[in-house]
Formats: C-alpha cells, structure tokens, sequence
C-alpha cells in the first residue's frame, strides 16, 4: 500500500476534554492490517464493529466488541491496560476512535474504515445517549484523574433546545462535529480509506457488508453468510446488548438496552421547525462545501467522482 507524502495525513494536535486524550496515539504500535473503525459518535460505530468483527471470526457469538475493538482514545479507560491488551491481541486488531484525522496517527499500515451520519439523526441519537447517563458515568467521566476543560454534567431536558445549542456551539457539550467529517471527507480517496454512510448500512446492509469485507480483505465464508448477516442486524445486537456490551451496561439507565436504542433516521423532523432545517444545513454547507454536505445527508457521493469502492452508485 502506496501513499503519496503529500497526501499523508500528520497528526498535528491533541484534543483533550472530559471523554477525549489523543495522545494515546503516540504510544500505540501499527501492525501490518490493523483496522480502525473511526466515527463521531453515535453514527453507526458500535453497528460497525460489530460487522467486522463479525466478519473476522466467521459469525461467532458472545463478542464482545468494545473488549476486542476498544475505544483507544477513550479518557477514562486505563492507557497503559489499553495498551497491553492491543499488543497482547494475537488476532487481526481492530480499535475505534472518535477524533479527526489531525488529532491521530495515520498509519499505512493500517486500513480506515470511517462512518458517518447526518447531524441531526447524530443528535438524536447522542440525545438519547446523554439523558441515560448515570452516576457512574459521571464519576467516570468528571472525577478520574487528568480531565482536561470543565465537566460534563445533565443535558437539557429540552431537546429542541439541546440540538440548537450543540449546532451552534459545534457539538457542544461532547466535541466538534463538522471538524471530524471535514477531516475525513479530505482523505476519502486514499487506498487504505474506505467511507461508509449510515443511511446505506440501513439499506442495503448486505451490500455494505461485502464492501467491507472486500477492502478489509476478509474471505467470505458463504455458508456462514447468512448468520453473520442475521447477527449483524439491529435486533440482534438489541437483544444480546446486555451481554455483549458491559460497559454501557453499567453507565447507563436501562443498562446496553439504552445503547442501542432505536437505530432510526428522521426523528429530528417532528420536532425541529423549518427555518431550523435551513439553519443546520446552510451551516452544513458553509463547513463542509455542497459535495460533502449532499453526501451526509443523504449517503450519496458527486456523481462527477470516479467510480470506485467510496461511490459504487456512480
């Protein structure tokens, strides 16, 4: 895998705040094929993990993705635990992370898997998130050593009023939105970059899938499919939520269940008036330019980009 050095992303600073430390990436050691499966939050990166890690153990159950894929720059998880446990990893390692490409180390070592959603439906969701937060998550997140910037406390019960503010504050209470879809959207058309949207995993999921499993050069193991595709689906992973996924189990109010919630797009629309549609998207423009702003939302790359694995519609 060739990168052009004028093309090859640099880290070049470090976001700290009260669920964020980038610089865990300046200790953590590539290996050939290592995956990262990278996000804002809340679009899609649990689903994500759960089809690749899936696709690399052939359809096995009781995974535990957030043990085999963990979130690297996740504050509160302990670096140095978090760290041997990658290097202890004998299988094909596949971590997550929330940040923007300038905030990590890009390996060509490594393949990028990124996803995104709409802003809207990505609150939403965080929405749901934030208000089932428990005190264990509090303490977790506000009182562990070395928080960096003020804490995060209850959100606004109004949620009308809570998406204004994070659209107009650029994510506020967690951290910038049109930062980390920028960044990526800027690095699209590397060979070891493959974008992913949402909207499509709801779908075509199969589609998604093989286009997945292709880049990430994992056989598909046919007879297996359809188990792998059955374990993949939304109500798969919410009945077995409590089993497969401890950590939001114990920091959350109705434990994983309320993790994965509802996995569905639009329910901003019955609340948000016109003119606060027009606001969010001619920010969306402004930030991103009209070709990735279409894309977020609606999952559709510029039909004048070449044909290729990131725009199998054109």
């Amino acid at each position: 895998m060739t990168i052009a050095a004028a093309n090859f992303p640099r880290k070049t600073r470090d976001i700290m705040n009260h669920h964020l430390d980038s610089t865990i990436w300046d200790e953590f050691v590539f290996r050939n094929d290592d995956i990262v499966v990278a996000t804002y939050a809340k679009s899609g990166t649990t689903w994500t993990q759960q089809i690749i890690a899936q696709l690399l153990f052939d359809g096995a159950q009781n995974i535990d993705v957030m043990d085999i894929a963990p979130w690297l720059d996740m504050r509160i998880l302990p670096r140095n635990e978090t760290l041997a446990k990658m290097e202890a990893q004998t299988h094909r390692r596949v971590v997550k992370t929330h940040l923007p490409v300038d905030a990590l180390v890009f390996s060509p070592k490594a393949k990028y898997v990124y996803v995104a959603r709409d802003g809207r439906d990505v609150l939403w969701s965080f929405y749901n998130h934030h208000v089932n937060f428990n005190e264990t998550y509090y303490k977790a997140v506000n009182d562990t050593p070395n928080r960096v910037g003020p804490p995060i406390s209850r959100p606004n019960p109004n949620i009308h009023d809570y998406f204004l503010e994070w659209l107009m504050r650029d994510g506020y209470p967690f951290w910038s939105y049109w930062d980390n879809v920028r960044s990526w959207w800027k690095i699209r058309n590397l060979p070891n970059v493959l974008m992913l949207h949402y909207a499509n995993l709801k779908t075509d999921m199969e589609g998604q899938m093989r286009r997945i499993a292709e880049f990430l050069d994992i056989p598909i193991n046919e007879q297996r499919w359809p188990t792998i595709m059955e374990q993949c689906t939304f109500a798969y992973m919410k009945a077995n939520a409590s089993r497969d996924l401890p950590l939001p189990e114990a920091m959350l109010e109705g434990g994983a269940d309320a993790f994965i919630y509802k996995g569905t797009n639009g329910r901003w629309a019955e609340v948000l008036t016109k003119d606060d549609v027009r606001l969010y998207e001619t920010i969306a423009e402004r930030q991103l330019g009209s070709d990735c702003a279409e894309w977020l939302a609606t999952g559709r790359l510029p039909a004048g980009e070449q044909r290729g694995r990131n725009n199998p519609d054109c």
